[in-house]
């Protein structure tokens, strides 16, 4: 058995989206996340997997920076896993950084959906404002998969293209995931971002831990000492130097 990363083609839209929504059922804040984004809606419906379908399709037509990937067992053809990447690989303007809102929703389940995304969308501000970097919004497998090869195999693919892009990788981990990351060498942050219980109708509110990847042209420097520096170029700092004549 073969798994592969690859891009995520227009005929795997609604595979790939069968495992997005199958982790994040799978997943105790994920679940919460769909009902808050999708209140009401059946989501393992085929009708709203075709609107779903549809509307993911129109995204790709206009956005660029995201990127979506599949983990694909070579021997059967089946899809495993996927992830999706934004990659600000040059310096944005205010317009370029603005936060989106959550257009499809109205009145007080628009107000709630945004009550929790605007924190996220403020704390990459605060990190990163407009230096160039990757944003992995999600790493989702299979429940049946979870625990083997394939989410390993997004995580390493991600590590790769940070190490090729001379970009850290910023990550907003679940409570279930944060032992994989921190034993894979992910510095976890010290800024947090909590949902109060009220909000999420939980019993006590929910951490989300916050962890970036530093690339291995930082030479060992962490996110604090990098951004104290002032954000330098990775690429800068391992340029060779030119030699005098």
């Amino acid at each position: 058995m073969v798994h592969v990363v690859l891009p995520a083609l227009i005929p795997d839209i609604k595979e790939v989206y069968k495992v997005y929504f199958a982790a994040f059922h799978n997943d105790k804040m994920g679940e919460i996340m769909l009902q808050i984004l999708f209140p009401g809606v059946n989501t393992d419906s085929e009708e709203f997997r075709e609107e779903h379908a549809k509307g993911t399709l129109a995204w790709w037509h206009q956005s660029k920076t995201q990127y979506t990937y599949k983990v694909l067992d070579t021997d059967t053809g089946d899809i495993m896993g996927m992830g999706l990447l934004d990659i600000f690989h040059r310096r944005r303007t205010p317009e370029e950084r603005a936060n989106l809102g959550v257009g499809w929703l109205e009145g007080e389940h628009r107000k709630r959906a945004e009550a929790v995304l605007n924190p996220l969308h403020e704390m990459r501000e605060q990190l990163f404002g407009d230096q160039p970097y990757i944003y992995s919004h999600v790493i989702g497998v299979l429940p049946e998969h979870q625990g083997k090869q394939a989410g390993r195999v997004m995580v390493g693919f991600g590590q790769d293209l940070s190490n090729q892009l001379n970009l850290p990788m910023y990550f907003e981990a679940s409570l279930t995931s944060v032992g994989l990351y921190e034993r894979l060498g992910y510095e976890r942050l010290k800024e947090k971002i909590v949902h109060k219980a009220e909000l999420l109708g939980t019993e006590t509110d929910i951490e989300v831990p916050l962890f970036v990847m530093m690339p291995k042209s930082a030479n060992g420097m962490s996110f604090y000492e990098w951004k104290e520096k002032g954000y330098p170029s990775f690429s800068a700092l391992t340029a060779p130097k030119k030699q005098k004549l």
